[in-house]
């Protein structure tokens, strides 16, 4: 019986069982997204883990001979122990081990370590990686919980979802308190009335979570696919694979089963424990409060937008999830716009722009001193090279007599008003960071004509300008003379100053920097010096950084294809002989924009996805309540609301249902871009120069579009109907 009830319902309730279905599948299109990312990411972090560090779980370093080898390999829960290095030469020996179970790594490795005689911390463990599995150090007060993260978003979201079909739920079950009311008045036990009700919701949802979860793998197959493609050219990036697990498609399912349950049975239980007598007396129709007025819809809209009012406070609960929904999506949707507008200001200020004239190419030599490359004639000699600069940094500190320090700096409070810790001040002068960048001696006489020095290689250059940070901040940054530019001889020592200081003479002081890619500390006095000189000096210093690099700026006119070319001959000028990474700024610009716009598909797909949830609420509501509003618009012709009354009034909802969410967001998405500008040091006119207007617009026009034809659809459906005949007709519709 109940079961042919059901289906004689769904059959006659086509617009209500369409607003569940929508949003069952909407819901677990959701979940299914959300958990096939959050595998595939988690996947992908792994990957990238391991590349990077090796899949090793538990390491012992200590003096480790045959036999305790064969032990570690011999203990109950080892996989396997793979020594690193030879086993017979090294003092220490460090063993990669294995479990078979790897949740009990930090029980057994004190056990292992202590069977072989050794201290505790021989022991060390693989925390980031064994992190991503939830497996964490009970030491460890402050263990990495990122994973633990992407698990308590999905909780959260499951819940939101509970909430939304929950809504859609209630919304075809309160129109039905009449009905359920004559039923349990003959005889119908709120157990059946129940059960008729989760049947109802298996029927309808049953087809709609299996689709959902499908499409929701294959959206994040195609995420993935765009994910890779926009950043294929992002240096040092492993390409990702889309996987997937049976258990995650099974997970999937059983929590958006699960959602649906709690969602239609929290309507469900309230509704059976109606009594008979409180179900007849209710009719379904909107309990509009006389009391309230909606004084700037009435001024604005006359009795329309009065009428309008009371039905929006009527259905306020019902309301709530598609306002809350898409407020979020359009809040999100457009801080998210504004947030990479502002980052592309900033990247563009502090790198792009920067620096755009300053390199094409840029090669790092791997653990290699500049004086060991040699190569840097045969790169300016390739065809396309305008200017090439081989150099090397190093580290060192000097010491700047007070009456050395600049007039300006003076004037500004002093070198440690202005410096701070930046500086060791004593009794007649300052301590401060003097870094080294040591330049081929071709580059280095193009630098002296650069800033017209007489060339030679027998003295440094002084960058000799330090950051006004009084009077500037650090988006634009204006400097001032660091010392007054009379001493012959700069004394340079290394940064432990373990060696005596070593006087290198000064060629020419200048503020004009060279042109390298290259960020400079704020209170430092930078040294240039040719790589000549360097040689005799090295020794006495600290001597330079592991790394060379190789600046290289193209002739004028040069395309990404002929960028891409030089690279390749200029890598092939250094490869043979040494470990080289190259740059290439087109390449980098490029790339840079691609995994913007990566990041803003993603957070724009869900962003998309909350409205959608919001949008599909508002349907869930305009056409579930056909009954209500048809009761209550034929009271208004009643007493004398024509058709086009009636279009208006179904307008001024539209309207404020879905302009309410931009009214919220506007202020709150202004107020967060101020902060982000003023907490950037950009100017606001550079931001509103660039602002996301059009997508932020288009975005909204869909808002309004979607909730306008939802009451299209649902004002079409009522102004059809034999409105007259309505009010004497209480049956089921």
């Amino acid at each position: 019986m109940w079961k042919d009830y059901s289906a004689g319902f769904i059959k006659k309730n086509r617009a209500s069982s369409i607003s569940i279905i929508v949003a069952a599948f909407i819901s677990a299109l959701f979940l299914s997204l959300l958990c096939c990312l959050f595998f595939n990411f988690w996947i992908y972090e792994v990957e990238q883990i391991i590349l990077e560090e090796g899949d090793w779980q538990g390491r012992i370093t200590g003096e480790i001979r045959g036999e305790d080898l064969s032990m570690i390999r011999n203990f109950a829960n080892v996989e396997k122990a793979v020594v690193r290095g030879d086993l017979s030469e090294e003092p220490e020996t460090v063993v990669d081990v294995y479990f078979q179970n790897v949740r009990t790594i930090y029980r057994d490795m004190p056990l292992l370590t202590g069977k072989l005689g050794l201290e505790e911390h021989a022991a060390s463990y693989h925390n980031v990686l064994l992190s991503r599995y939830l497996i964490h150090d009970p030491q460890d007060e402050d263990p990495p919980l990122l994973l633990t993260f992407y698990l308590v978003i999905l909780l959260a979201m499951s819940l939101s979802l509970i909430l939304i079909i929950h809504n859609s739920f209630a919304v075809s079950m309160n129109a039905r308190i009449h009905q359920f009311g004559i039923l349990s008045s003959i005889g119908a036990t709120p157990g059946q009335i129940r059960v008729c009700l989760m049947q109802e919701a298996a029927v309808l949802c049953g087809v709609p979570i299996l689709t959902g979860g499908l499409a929701g793998i294959a959206i994040g197959f195609g995420t993935m696919c765009a994910m890779n493609t926009l950043a294929a050219d992002v240096a040092g990036r492993h390409e990702a694979v889309f996987q997937y697990h049976p258990l995650v498609f099974i997970t999937t399912i059983l929590v958006s089963v699960l959602t649906v349950f709690i969602s239609a049975w929290l309507p469900a239980g309230k509704l059976s424990r109606l009594t008979p007598l409180e179900a007849i007396r209710n009719a379904g129709v909107l309990q509009l409060k006389k009391k309230k007025h909606s004084r700037i819809l009435s001024r604005l809209f006359g009795i329309e937008g009065e009428l309008a009012g009371n039905a929006l406070r009527a259905q306020r609960k019902a309301l709530r999830t598609s306002t809350l929904s898409l407020t979020l999506s359009f809040l999100g949707f457009t801080v998210m716009l504004c947030f990479f507008t502002l980052s592309g200001i900033s990247t563009d200020h502090t790198y792009f722009e920067r620096y755009q004239d300053a390199w094409d190419v840029m090669v790092t030599v791997k653990d290699t001193e500049i004086g060991s490359i040699g190569q840097a004639e045969k790169i300016r000699e390739l065809p396309g090279v305008r200017s090439s600069i081989l150099y090397q940094k190093a580290a060192a500190v000097c010491t700047v007599p007070k009456t050395d320090i600049s007039d300006e700096v003076k004037a500004l409070g002093g070198l440690e008003e202005l410096a701070g810790s930046a500086v060791t001040a004593w009794e007649n002068s300052y301590l401060v960071q003097a870094p080294v960048v040591i330049m081929d001696d071709e580059g280095f006489l193009e630098y002296c004509k650069q800033i017209g020095a007489v060339p030679g290689v027998g003295g440094s250059i002084v960058l000799n300008c330090i950051w006004d940070s009084i009077n500037s901040n650090f988006r634009y940054k204006e400097y001032v003379p660091f010392v007054k530019e009379s001493r012959d001889t700069i004394l340079l020592q290394d940064t432990g100053r373990k060696e005596e200081p070593v006087g290198v003479p000064v060629l020419a002081y200048t503020q004009e920097k060279p042109v390298l890619r290259e960020e400079y500390a704020n209170y430092a006095l930078v040294q240039f010096i040719p790589l000549s000189l360097w040689e005799e000096i090295g020794r006495k210093a600290d001597g330079g950084e592991a790394d060379s690099y190789i600046r290289v700026l193209a002739k004028d006119g040069m395309t990404l294809a002929g960028l891409d070319v030089l690279e390749s001959d200029i890598m092939g000028i250094v490869s043979p002989g040494h470990t080289a990474e190259s740059e290439n700024r087109m390449r980098e610009k490029i790339s840079d924009d691609n995994m913007r716009k990566g990041f803003m598909l993603i957070l724009g797909a869900f962003c998309v996805l909350l409205a959608a949830i919001g949008i599909a609420n508002v349907f869930s509501n305009t056409l579930g309540f056909l009954r209500q509003r048809k009761r209550e618009f034929a009271q208004y012709m009643s007493v004398g609301m024509t058709p086009e009354g009636m279009r208006k009034l179904f307008c001024i909802e539209a309207l404020v249902i879905a302009g309410q969410p931009l009214l919220i967001t506007l202020p709150l998405t202004a107020v967060s871009v101020g902060f982000m500008i003023r907490a950037s040091y950009l100017d606001p006119t550079e931001f509103l120069a660039k602002a996301p207007v059009v997508p932020i617009a288009v975005f909204m026009l869909g808002i309004f579009g979607f909730v306008c034809l939802a009451y299209y659809m649902g004002g079409k459906k009522i102004l059809r109907c034999n409105l007259a005949e309505t009010l004497r007709d209480d049956s089921a519709v």
